[in-house]
């Protein structure tokens, strides 16, 4: 067998793999002469049936197999020891004919396309990223033992309506001169003071007492349709033909009564002994809060240089080639125009992808199984602390590893956190850091960027 290969351009070849005949015909008969033992054939016993006779029947399609073998073995073996860097796999050339008669085999040929990877630079040692950190202070601190105060508080009704209480009651649609609409809509619902987006909204039901009856509108008092449909017991297309008067009348309020700091809530929220006093108890918030951000940070940087190295790295694809091969590759059947609309979005991945590719590989990158299985233990260890759980010992926390590995969505999910960590450092080993020390509010509005 021979494979040529004849470039096209930088970014594209054609190998054409010539087969002949002693390169298949060995093959071909063994696998004939193992139809033959095996065939059952009326009029013949086993092992007996003439090999003419199963050559007419089996030839053809053994013929067809042996090559496609030989074919694809060999291209794959050509690329190999070439060492050549492709994208996706080779496909048959478009508008080629192929040589060869499976009638009359003889002499076979086959041509095939390849699309070569894009050489590129990573230009990102000693470039200037900034570090954001969140400045945790005791507002942070003393609002988040309130917020486990009220986690672990109870509801308690009260007459007269606070900035943090829930309101509950129902709405009644009003004709245009303000009387409730018979055979109008009519729900019950609640509304949370404390997480209305308008201040209108909250003025006007800030004092509010239960039993009182005024006109709402309720888009006042929603996020959006979703929620304003939700409100009213109504499908979000039905709101187009349902006006905005509206009544409500408070049946009613609810108010949240925190729960006590004491060595109750301290059982509740750590293992025994771990936090017994307020001062143990902002230090403990303190430090998890130092954690969370600090892993936040790390997202934002590793979000930050994943955008530069997108936008800064340099590459050249061959496009005709990869749509192609997508349409051939894709078990669902694909347009043009579907393959088009999305081509962006997977040349977006497929330059990430070489990206991480290279890091991984110029600097000696892994993920060991090894661990993988420390990762994925620290993971349950963290579960079971969440639920005020012990861990078991190592043995069972490495066979439940183990067994977690081998749901494939699970792992898939593991190694790319394994791997965004990987990454995450080596970033933070090769860029200009900047310490920007920020609020709780103004880091997550740079989160969210």
């Amino acid at each position: 067998m021979n494979i040529l290969r004849e470039d096209v351009d930088a970014l594209n070849a054609v190998l054409r793999v010539q087969i002949s005949p002693e390169d298949y015909q060995g093959n071909v008969k063994t696998a004939l002469e193992k139809y033959r033992k095996t065939a059952k054939v009326p009029g013949f016993r086993p092992g007996m049936v003439p090999f003419g006779f199963i050559q007419k029947q089996y030839g053809k399609s053994v013929l067809a197999e042996e090559i496609n073998k030989l074919t694809n073995d060999g291209l794959y073996k050509f690329i190999s020891e070439n060492k050549l860097d492709i994208l996706g796999n080779p496909i048959p050339k478009e508008n080629s004919t192929s040589v060869g008669n499976f009638e009359k085999p003889e002499n076979f040929e086959f041509s095939f396309e390849i699309g070569f990877a894009p050489t590129f630079e990573l230009a990102i040692a000693g470039k200037k990223f900034e570090f954001p950190k969140v400045k945790i202070d005791d507002t942070l601190i003393n609002k988040q033992i309130e917020d486990l105060q009220r986690r672990y508080g109870k509801l308690t009704s009260v007459d007269i309506a606070g900035e943090k209480d829930m309101i509950l009651g129902k709405f009644e649609e009003l004709t245009e001169t303000g009387e409730v609409k018979e055979g109008g809509i009519s729900h019950s619902t609640t509304i949370s003071l404390e997480f209305l987006d308008k201040k209108e909204a909250s003025d006007l039901l800030n004092g509010k007492k239960v039993n009182d009856t005024f006109e709402l509108n309720p888009s006042l008092v929603s996020k959006n349709d979703a929620d304003k449909a939700a409100m009213l017991g109504l499908k979000e297309d039905e709101l187009a033909s349902v006006s905005d008067k509206f009544q409500f009348t408070i049946s009613d309020i609810k108010q949240m009564e925190l729960a006590e700091l004491n060595d109750e809530l301290f059982g509740k929220l750590f293992m025994d002994g771990e936090v017994t006093s307020i001062e143990q108890l902002k230090t403990r918030i303190a430090d998890d809060l130092s954690k969370m951000f600090s892993e936040d940070s790390d997202r934002i940087l590793t979000r930050d240089v994943y955008n530069f190295l997108l936008e800064e790295t340099k590459m050249e694809f061959p496009a005709d080639f990869l749509k192609r091969w997508i349409k051939i590759s894709s078990e669902k059947p694909l347009t043009e125009e579907d393959i088009d609309n999305e081509f962006d979005a997977y040349l977006k991945s497929l330059k990430w992808q070489l990206i991480q590719s290279k890091i991984f590989t110029e600097n000696n990158l892994k993920l060991t199984n090894e661990e993988v299985i420390e990762h994925t233990k620290g993971l349950l260890i963290s579960n079971y602390a969440q639920y005020g759980i012990p861990a078991p010992d190592d043995a069972e926390l490495t066979e439940s590893a183990v067994r977690l590995l081998k749901n494939k969505e699970q792992a898939s999910g593991i190694y790319d956190r394994l791997a965004e960590q990987k990454l995450t450092t080596y970033f933070k080993n090769v860029v200009n850091l900047t310490i920007k020390e920020t609020t709780y509010d103004d880091f997550v509005a740079i989160a969210s960027r």
